[in-house]
């Protein structure tokens, strides 16, 4: 999956997913969030992270529950 939000790319983390332009796994969000971490927490601990990213990650997850067919 490469978008403007994640890029798969095997050079960088060796595939692993990341918000484009960064060496963050979008896995942290998600995990971080699970933990009890804020958005803001989150976005201090990863400063290459932008809020506009992290947001855009969330949003386009959201839509992709609602419309699981979307997903295949």
């Amino acid at each position: 999956m490469n978008s403007a939000i994640v890029v798969i790319d095997p050079d960088v983390l060796g595939g692993v997913p990341v918000f484009s332009g960064t060496r963050v796994p979008v896995s942290a969000l998600f995990e971080n969030l699970a933990d009890g971490m804020t958005l803001n927490d989150i976005l201090d601990a990863f400063p290459t992270l932008s809020r506009e990213l992290a947001v855009s990650a969330l949003r386009e997850a959201e839509l992709r529950l609602e419309r699981p067919q979307a997903i295949a």
